[in-house]
């Protein structure tokens, strides 16, 4: 008699173990949600990486050609500052030989 209450009382542990352990239909569904929910963020943090991504390459860009930019005018900017060098060593010959031709004539 014993062992066949001892028996039950197992059983009906057991059945409760087994009937407690298990998931039921809403715990399912909240997973399920708590699931979607996850991959909902994550396709937003995604999408935003890329809308970064994409922000930060034409900002890239955009510095690159500045950069080209600013080159660019500091090329002009020496060549401007050669050729003004260039003339105004013509201008200081010219200003010698027209000081040689007036001290020519001055001493004639």
């Amino acid at each position: 008699m014993m062992k066949k209450s001892l028996l039950v009382v197992s059983v009906l542990l057991a059945l409760a173990f087994i009937v407690g352990g298990c998931a039921t239909k809403s715990d399912l569904k909240e997973v399920q949600a708590r699931e979607m929910a996850i991959s909902a963020k994550a396709d937003q943090a995604a999408q935003d990486a890329q809308a970064a991504k994409a922000a930060a390459d034409e900002a890239l860009m955009k510095a690159n050609e500045a950069a080209a930019r600013a080159e660019a005018a500091e090329r002009r900017a020496e060549e401007r500052e050669r050729a003004a060098a260039e003339r105004e060593r013509i201008a200081e010959e010219k200003a010698k030989q027209a000081e040689a031709i007036f001290k020519g004539s001055m001493q004639k």
